[in-house]
């Protein structure tokens, strides 16, 4: 028997499908859009190029095609998830780029016809910490009366050092700065985590971990660096490999993050995709079943739990 509070299955984790099956009582999934706004860290405004990690399609290579409308995406995404779910309910998921950055009456028009769907369950916004402007958030608050509405901040990592390493072009504070500022509305926060950086250690990760399970947060995503062909990083990996971590070291660290959680949070995956044909290393990645199963048993092996270690 399990006895993780957050659980009906054998995980030692605050699953987000445990989250939404309770939440919802049904099956939920993303459908994944691309509303092509860009980002600061492309046009010049902070930086050229985007994260040194990041693809041109702006961390959204399973997104809708940006040559269709909204609606076409929607409809073409809805379709194929519900060949898996036939009876699942959607949560429309702004992926690509950096879904603030435009003027409000641009986010609006973006948002307000999923609002307005009966089977829309919720929004998700992926976007920066830079990129939240007080009257985008009031807007969001706003959202929140008819629906949920996730804002999903790619942090990655709390070292600075790190952050201009990877060009991601803003600061932790002022990644904590847009968390105060979230955490004083009914907006759900996920925060991105990425194992693995160039020049990080273990104990680097897990204090990353750490500090973001000390927010007010809702969610948090985990998963290993990615080396992704025509990327800077990738260019520079080719001339020159830097160290990544193999899939038993990646699930050491998961692990033992997850243990410095606290346990209401939600793990939105334990993994992350990237295009077969892309992707330069490692390979492991790729096998997404067995990354998941290898920290269930570490975790299992250990006896332990998500937030175990939390004082």
């Amino acid at each position: 028997m399990n006895l993780f509070k957050y659980s009906n299955d054998n995980k030692r984790y605050h699953t987000f499908n445990y989250y939404l099956r309770n939440k919802y009582k049904n099956k939920v999934f993303k459908v994944s859009l691309n509303a092509n706004l860009g980002c600061p860290n492309r046009d010049g405004t902070k930086a050229y190029g985007g994260c040194t990690f990041c693809s041109s399609l702006g961390s959204g290579d399973y997104a809708g095609d940006k040559r269709l409308s909204f609606e076409e995406q929607y409809q073409q995404q809805l379709a194929m998830m519900r060949n898996k779910w036939p009876d699942g309910k959607p949560i429309a998921y702004f992926q690509a780029y950096t879904n603030t950055y435009a003027a409000l009456p641009v986010l609006k028009a973006m948002y307000e016809p999923f609002m307005k769907k009966d089977e829309v369950v919720a929004i998700a916004i992926a976007t920066r910490a830079d990129c939240l402007e007080d009257d985008t958030i009031a807007y969001l608050q706003e959202l929140t009366k008819e629906k949920d509405v996730w804002i999903e901040l790619g942090l990655q990592s709390i070292y600075d050092d790190t952050a201009k390493a990877i060009n991601r072009g803003h600061t932790l504070k002022e990644f904590e700065d847009a968390i105060e500022r979230l955490s004083k509305t009914d907006i759900k926060i996920c925060v991105h985590l990425m194992n693995s950086l160039p020049n990080e250690t273990k104990e680097m990760m897990v204090n990353t971990a750490k500090y973001v399970g000390s927010l007010p947060i809702h969610a948090i995503k985990i998963h290993m660096l990615h080396v992704i062909k025509n990327t800077k990083m990738g260019n520079d990996y080719l001339k020159n490999p830097f160290p990544l971590q193999s899939l038993e070291e990646y699930v050491d660290t998961v692990v033992e993050q997850l243990r410095h959680i606290p346990e209401e949070i939600v793990i939105e995956r334990l993994t992350g995709d990237a295009v077969k044909e892309d992707l330069i290393a490692p390979e492991w990645t790729l096998k997404k079943t067995i990354v998941l199963n290898e920290i269930d048993k570490k975790m299992k092996a250990l006896d332990c739990y998500q937030g175990d270690k939390v004082k």
